[in-house]
């Protein structure tokens, strides 16, 4: 037992060094509450078009059948609150979508940190995961006290609000497990109140197919005419329900320069009028080259009409 309380401090140091705000831990075992969650989500298509979202439902579930012999699930959540926002001006971009790729910059940590765990422990079986596999990022910052999940889907940190990415390291290491700490939503409903286009069908749960995330960077087909007028100049991604957030008054700006815009960004007018050439040196890199520059036209024509 002390073996394994000692591991799990060396574990969270070498989490803070590598560059990450937050640092959890779980028991890897089977996600029983999530499962009937996430069946009855399917079941009421709140998925949309997002057929992905229903493969691979055992693994999503347990992360022993991702990882052999896997023991704890190691998670770390790292901030992207900006220092500034783009100009609300014209045209909006999600927050996360501001620098480089999340995915790129969180594998990078996860294998210094996965490098740093096995020079100071010892050989270790683990496996990273940046939001690009079948594990349920939320569900495990949940249980590993991470924070807890906000009305609007979003897992909300008592220091720092909403604004952060999730990762995870699966591991054969057993470690000393955190628990869940409890809901502080309390009877705000903010994030309801505010959303133009209903997705958050009833408090915890998000229908996804009407998100203007969903169909801002998801849908690859042509936008319901139910939501013209709604997408109040989001072009890719949204985060009004994080801004109203009371919790994310605690946001503070992040300290990883890969994830700040480029000067051409913050400078950047001429939405209606962006080139191929504009596009691929504006998102050079960033999570916005996954809708493309013909989806990026798309949501400027559809978010401009009235």
């Amino acid at each position: 037992m002390e073996l394994v309380r000692r591991n799990t401090g060396i574990i969270k140091r070498l989490a803070a060094e590598a560059g990450f705000d937050f640092c959890g831990i779980s028991k890897a075992e089977f996600l029983e509450e999530e499962a009937g969650r996430l069946e009855s989500w399917l079941n009421k298509n709140y998925h949309g078009k997002m057929a992905y979202m229903a493969n691979y439902f055992d693994k999503r579930l347990d992360p022993r059948l991702l990882v052999d012999d896997a023991r704890s699930v190691i998670t770390v959540i790292l901030n992207y609150y900006p220092e500034e926002e783009l100009s609300e001006t014209t045209y909006k971009i999600s927050k996360y979508a501001y620098g480089v790729d999340y995915h790129f910059v969180i594998k990078d940590k996860l294998k210094t940190l996965i490098e740093r765990i096995r020079e100071e422990i010892g050989e270790v079986n683990g496996r990273a995961f940046v939001d690009s596999a079948p594990v349920m990022d939320k569900a495990w910052a949940r249980r590993s006290g991470l924070g807890w999940v906000g009305k609007n889907s979003n897992v909300i940190n008592r220091k720092i609000g909403s604004f952060f990415f999730i990762g995870e390291l699966i591991t054969d290491l057993p470690l000393e497990p955190d628990g869940p700490i409890k809901d502080y939503c309390g009877t705000c409903t903010a994030c309801i109140d505010a959303c133009p286009t209903g997705a958050i069908a009833e408090p915890y749960q998000v229908d996804g197919s009407k998100c203007i995330s969903y169909l801002t960077i998801e849908l690859k087909e042509q936008i319901p005419d139910e939501f013209r007028g709604k997408m109040e100049n989001w072009v890719f991604g949204c985060d009004i329900c994080q801004d109203v957030c009371p919790w994310n008054s605690f946001a503070r700006p992040h300290q990883t320069p890969e994830f700040s815009p480029n000067e051409n960004l913050k400078e950047f007018k001429d939405w209606e009028e962006i080139t191929r050439e504009v596009f691929n040196t504006l998102f050079k890199n960033s999570p916005v080259k996954r809708t493309k520059l013909e989806g990026l036209q798309r949501n400027i024509r559809f978010s401009g009409e009235p």
